[in-house]
């Protein structure tokens, strides 16, 4: 099985970056899935149906999220589950949606998870280390062979590393989204696990991680609110990152190669 992961994808520019350089990527690596972080995804934060329309028609098959899911109107969209949106799990269970779902692919089960950190966030979520293991301990009992992909959107690198471990032949693979900035430390932990701290976005390169680089300046130099923080340029270069799983039919890790690409929008 071969799976494509995209990182946050950041507003208008991202999407048009998306949709044009994954029918490409498909025909050379011949993914079988296609997962993408949509959380920045409509204007640079939160996600809406027509957006999501614009990744399901390029080809991405699930999309997973982080702590600005909500900033749109999101609840109808998290409902409705052949929608294939998750929010993360570990967000308190009165919340509209899920954090985990089953597809059957090539005849096997995989199974994406979807976890917050908690380090630097203002919300309060619960502990996402001992989410996967309530997680992981329903799933063995449901099925014990699954793939297991997790999406950790998290905002300190020890956190992300730490849960990697913590998660080492347990899970398939662990990546990172939230900062951004790709990291260069991809690798296959010792019990087989693929792990890497941060993807990296797909969004405008003349930026300040997707938004307005003149208006972050400003923010850090007065110290204040900013205004219109996401009206970024239409068009542009574009900077692409995503990761590439490989898994042999004995559920290990073959390939865990980090995709870069810049185009113009």
């Amino acid at each position: 099985m071969k799976i494509l992961i995209f990182g946050d994808v950041v507003a208008k520019p991202g999407r048009k970056a998306l949709a044009e350089v994954l029918p490409r990527w498909k025909k050379e690596h011949g993914p079988d899935f296609v997962v993408a972080n949509v959380e920045n995804l409509a204007h640079g934060t939160g996600a809406t149906s027509k957006t999501l329309d614009e990744l399901r028609e390029a080809g991405v098959h699930l999309f997973t999220s982080g702590n600005h899911i909500w900033d749109k109107d999101s609840r109808a969209l998290l409902e409705d589950q052949t929608q294939n949106v998750l929010r993360p799990a570990n967000y308190p269970p009165s919340n509209p949606g899920v954090g985990i779902k089953t597809f059957s692919v090539n005849g096997a089960t995989l199974v994406v998870i979807n976890l917050l950190g908690r380090v630097f966030f203002r919300e309060s979520a619960d502990c996402p280390f001992r989410t996967a293991d309530q997680l992981l301990a329903l799933l063995s009992e449901v099925s014990p062979r699954s793939i297991v992909v997790v999406d950790f959107h998290a905002e300190a690198t020890s956190e992300k590393v730490a849960l990697g471990h913590y998660l080492d032949g347990r899970v398939t693979a662990l990546y990172g989204t939230h900062t951004h900035v790709p990291t260069a430390d991809e690798r296959i932990l010792p019990g087989g696990t693929a792990d890497i701290t941060d993807i990296g976005m797909t969004g405008l390169e003349d930026s300040v991680i997707g938004a307005n680089k003149d208006t972050v300046i400003q923010m850090f130099l007065s110290q204040t609110p900013q205004k219109n923080m996401h009206d970024t340029a239409e068009s542009g270069t574009v900077v692409v990152n995503a990761m590439l799983l490989e898994i042999d039919d004995a559920g290990k890790v073959t390939c865990w190669q980090r995709l870069h690409d810049t185009v113009m929008v």
